[in-house]
């Protein structure tokens, strides 16, 4: 099965509250987020599916936010729980290694249990070369994966697991680390899985091009 139709068979299946990943609060995020000194713009969740983040950030003052999921079900059901609000986000329903997304389009790059799905190391560096791509210099990059002792599997498909060091060189030069942090993270039917976070400022490829 392709991965569009495996999502797009999850949402179909299950209400956005009863996937493993739901978070009725998105604090961590939103923690890490709140770090840069100015209100948020131009955020693009990645695989933001029906995730509450986007709710949150409305409510902040952002008003250029991109949500990006292969599930279109999964993209109407946020789009439905907004309302009139849904309005006001961008929705695309692509894969983030092929989005046809503008150069330099984003200030925040926000990936919650994406990254870690890509298994092939091809896959893996189009993402970051996608990052690379579409972050303008000085923006931020959080993506938060499951942690070295955190699931080997999910939603029936292979994982990879990382801790921040390894995270973050995962992405190479140019990237600041800003902040990690661990998350003990409950799914609707009580597990505990264990992510890690990493935050990051994108220099532009500077550090990349000095080298």
């Amino acid at each position: 099965m392709e991965p569009r139709e495996h999502w797009q068979a999850v949402y179909s299946r299950k209400a956005p509250d009863e996937v493993s990943w739901f978070q009725r609060e998105p604090r961590l995020s939103l923690e890490l987020i709140g770090r840069s000194p100015n209100v948020p713009r131009d955020v693009l969740d990645v695989g933001g599916g029906a995730s509450t983040l986007v709710d949150a950030l409305l409510h902040t003052g952002s008003d250029r936010i991109t949500v990006l999921d292969l599930a279109p079900a999964a993209l109407a059901s946020a789009r439905a729980r907004l309302g009139p609000d849904g309005e006001r986000v961008g929705w695309i329903a692509a894969d983030i290694l092929n989005a046809p997304l503008a150069d330099q389009s984003v200030d925040v790059w926000h990936d919650r249990a994406v990254f870690h799905f890509l298994v092939a190391p091809h896959e893996r560096q189009r993402y970051v070369d996608q990052v690379r791509r579409l972050v303008r210099p000085g923006g931020q990059v959080l993506v938060a994966t499951f942690a070295e002792d955190g699931p080997t599997r999910c939603s029936g498909l292979e994982v990879a697991r990382y801790s921040s060091r390894a995270l973050h060189a995962t992405f190479g030069p140019g990237f600041e680390l800003v902040a990690s942090r661990r998350e003990d993270h409950l799914t609707p039917s009580g597990v505990h899985q264990a992510f890690t976070y990493c935050l990051c400022v994108w220099d532009g490829g500077i550090a990349q091009h000095a080298a």
